[in-house]
């Protein structure tokens, strides 16, 4: 199981460093500028949080039904307006493409089978993939014991070396269920690994804290013989 300690809900992400060109300029609502540190604050359906931790990362997600873009506290209110209006804009672009691709179980499983293919030697072998709404404190989970792999809802709309890493950790633990040695040599065949992990850490941060309380009692309750 790969989970997101402080993930909670449905959450599509894209990044860009600015090379301090200035983008095209924004036909969007201005969004309120923040303090520095990391304040926020909601313009509409658009919510802006600065950090002086970021430098020169933009990073834009889906969070409870609203946009967050993650912004260095350097930027001025002028490249606040410009990035977020290029932000949103990329994120709906890739969201559409993510719809276009992996959008089905049938897609997640024959791409499944690609991955074990190319960096497993074809030894895991599942009986299904699927997409789940309920994990949104774990990015995806295994039962070894059925070969059934679940992906969070949250991984749609992410970049494709984020979901397959996801992928490949889930199908490693058919072939190893703990996290031994042995697993994460299996994981990290996959040569984006790193940069991978790297992204999840940083969507997981910019939440800003722990997550929310879950949907209810049933919210990320795990299937039964799943593995950590």
């Amino acid at each position: 199981m790969l989970g997101g300690s402080w993930a909670a809900g449905y959450r599509a992400c894209v990044e860009q460093r600015p090379d301090r060109r200035t983008p095209a300029a924004s036909t969007a609502v201005p969004a309120a500028r923040t303090a520095p540190g990391h304040a926020e604050v909601v313009a509409g359906e658009i919510e802006v949080r600065r950090s002086a931790r970021r430098r020169r990362t933009v990073t834009a997600y889906r969070e409870h039904g609203r946009t967050v873009v993650l912004i260095p506290a350097a930027f001025t209110a002028a490249e606040e307006r410009r990035w977020v209006d290029q932000m949103v804009a990329k994120l709906q672009t890739r969201e559409e493409r993510r719809r276009r691709t992996l959008g089905s179980d049938d897609d997640l499983m024959a791409r499944a089978r690609e991955l074990s293919a190319a960096h497993l030697d074809g030894r895991a072998e599942p009986v299904s993939v699927r997409w789940v709404e309920n994990q949104n404190r774990r990015w995806g989970s295994c039962t070894p014991a059925d070969r059934t792999i679940r992906l969070s809802g949250r991984l749609r709309g992410m970049p494709e070396f984020v979901v397959d890493y996801v992928l490949v950790h889930e199908l490693a633990h058919l072939l190893e269920p703990t996290h031994n040695a042995h697993f994460w040599s299996l994981v990290h065949a996959y040569p984006r690994a790193e940069r991978a992990l790297g992204f999840l850490e940083g969507v997981e941060f910019g939440s800003g804290g722990p997550p929310a309380a879950g949907a209810g009692p049933a919210d990320d309750e795990p299937e039964p013989g799943s593995v950590d």
